[in-house]
């Protein structure tokens, strides 16, 4: 038997409100945790870490110098090391071990290895020693040896060989934007007009408008070969500096500067330095493009097509989702078919989203775009415009995803509008699409931003549909740029989260790529946070603004 003061206890629901709160409290903390995990994984990346000399003794007992980052720690049961890696006193049961990148890929054939720490001896920190972070093959550790310059060396037992070395590789830095800005800004536009006139060219008869259009290629054609002399002349001055340095083998390797993006020596840095060196770092990351198989640089390409898409899909999902919603609810005689209709919206929402991904491929892609590339751009094929993948597909298909949850708030928000007001308004001579224009949509505003704001939840962090209708590892440009129309929904574009899984699941080099799945991981949260509240913002204010206009 129960006693009584438990049993009225429980009948009171007081436990029950505990258990909730708790559960509640449990799955922020859980939620919180992860997001903290990540955001360390992820941001500390960045910071320069110091970079370790010493001796490591195998099994042999012969002495190897390793040269490199410390960068994770574990402590293992014996059994997981192997007798021929390391000699292992028999009175210990558990290892100590580290994971140290050692970078130098090109040289050495990997760029991390597990070491065990009575191997290690004798570990110190030099200040002499560099990391260069190098446009392929990953970060190179080493010591500074010289700096030449048209083949002539310097040495570096001159205590200026350090600035000297920074001073190049400004200098091959600068060479470097200018040959990007030419092929990527200047000749990229080129050729863009210059297909633009082709086409035109094939799409007309005309002999003079033909004529016009040739010279209108000369043209063209003339500045391409004035850009192309300057790229030789500029990548001619890219290869005049470049450097000695002596890796943990003893070896001396030439490297030219035009393959460095910076090099630092971070045993050196003070805590200014650090700081500084890490905020350059972290704008690297968000504004530029990424290089080495996207497991280096910036993912900038990325947020811009995670948030371009996003955008296009709101502005796509929100008015059919509304016209859905008040046709059902308003317009559409309620029965037996209407309910029905329900419960496949109800149901579209529990779809899997790859399914979505395929009728998006076959319907807008195959179907919808390959009869406008047969209408409005025959002079294209058989190269296709719309029949392939690209952002306006991607939107569609994640539109059409997302749809069901816009349709079922905003009916909703339709059935919270209370009879009187409907009544009232064609009473005074509205009709019944004035009274639903002015007086019932503007009250149901706040309701149909919060199915946005949960479509905009889930498209933000779909995967699966977008790597078939229009997502790529790496896009050669941007869907917006300088060029008419400007926005390009026909290109192929990056996104966030096909990042992550190609970083993390198709990277040649994983545990290089793992702290960048942590920070773009970070990134696509605080994306989807942001526009979540900017959509919370708004939803507020029509609410605040209906319901003043309410109570006048």
């Amino acid at each position: 038997m129960i006693p009584k003061n438990i049993k009225s206890w429980l009948d009171s629901g007081t436990p029950w409100i505990w258990l909730n709160a708790g559960a509640v409290s449990v799955s922020i903390l859980m939620v919180l945790g992860l997001l903290t995990l990540i955001a360390v994984r992820g941001l500390g990346h960045f910071w320069p870490a110091s970079i370790a000399e010493f001796e490591y003794m195998d099994a042999e007992g012969t002495n190897t110098l390793i040269i490199g980052e410390l960068v994770d720690h574990e402590n293992v049961p014996r059994s997981r090391i192997a007798e021929t890696d390391i000699r292992i006193p028999e009175d210990m049961d558990f290892i100590d071990r580290y994971l140290i990148k050692t970078g130098n890929r090109d040289h050495l054939g990997m760029d991390f290895r597990w070491v065990v720490g009575n191997g290690m001896m004798d570990i110190r920190y030099p200040d002499e020693l560099m990391a260069v972070e190098r446009r392929a093959w990953g970060n190179l550790y080493a010591y500074l040896v010289a700096v030449k310059q048209n083949g002539q060396d310097d040495p570096a037992d001159n205590s200026s060989v350090w600035d000297k070395f920074q001073q190049a590789i400004a200098e091959t830095a600068v060479v470097h934007d200018a040959i990007e800005h030419i092929e990527k800004d200047l000749i990229g536009e080129i050729n863009f007009s210059m297909e633009r006139l082709r086409l035109q060219a094939k799409q007309l008869g005309d002999s003079g408008a033909q004529a016009l259009l040739a010279e209108q290629q000369n043209q063209l054609q003339q500045q391409y070969d004035s850009h192309t002399e300057e790229l030789s002349r500029l990548y001619a001055g890219l290869g005049r500096y470049s450097i000695t340095a002596r890796i943990s083998d003893g070896s001396e390797i030439e490297l030219p500067l035009s393959q460095v993006v910076r090099a630092y020596r971070p045993n050196a840095m003070s805590l200014f330095a650090k700081v500084s060196f890490y905020l350059k770092k972290l704008w690297e990351f968000v504004s530029d493009e990424p290089r080495e198989a996207n497991t280096e640089g910036g993912i900038f390409p990325a947020i811009f097509g995670t948030v371009m898409m996003v955008i296009i899909m709101s502005i796509m999902v929100t008015p059919f989702g509304v016209i859905a919603a008040v046709y059902l609810r308003e317009y559409a005689k309620q029965g037996t078919l209407v309910r029905i209709i329900r419960i496949a919206v109800n149901n579209l929402a529990g779809v899997p989203s790859v399914v979505y991904g395929v009728f998006g491929l076959g319907f807008f892609v195959y179907f919808i775009g390959g009869n406008i590339d047969e209408l409005l751009f025959a002079e294209s094929l058989p190269s296709p415009t719309f029949g392939t993948p690209g952002l306006l597909w991607a939107a569609l298909t994640l539109a059409i995803l997302t749809v069901p949850v816009v349709i079922v708030s905003t009916e909703e928000g339709l059935s919270r509008v209370p009879r009187s007001i409907r009544e009232g308004s064609l009473a005074l001579g509205a009709t019944k699409a004035e009274t639903l224009m002015r007086t019932v949509l503007p009250m149901t505003a706040s309701a149909m931003m919060t199915g946005m704001i949960l479509a905009i939840a889930r498209a933000a962090g779909e995967v699966a549909p977008l790597m078939l209708v229009g997502v790529v590892k790496l896009a050669p440009s941007l869907p917006l740029d300088a060029n008419f129309p400007y926005l390009h929904l026909e290109r192929k574009f990056m996104h966030l989260g096909f990042h992550i899984y190609d970083v993390g699941f198709q990277s040649p080099n994983v545990e290089a790529a793992r702290p960048l799945v942590f920070a773009t991981a970070l990134l696509l949260v605080l994306i989807i946070i942001f526009l979540n509240l900017a959509a919370i913002h708004i939803r507020n204010k029509l609410r605040e603004k209906y319901r003043a206009s309410e109570q006048h």
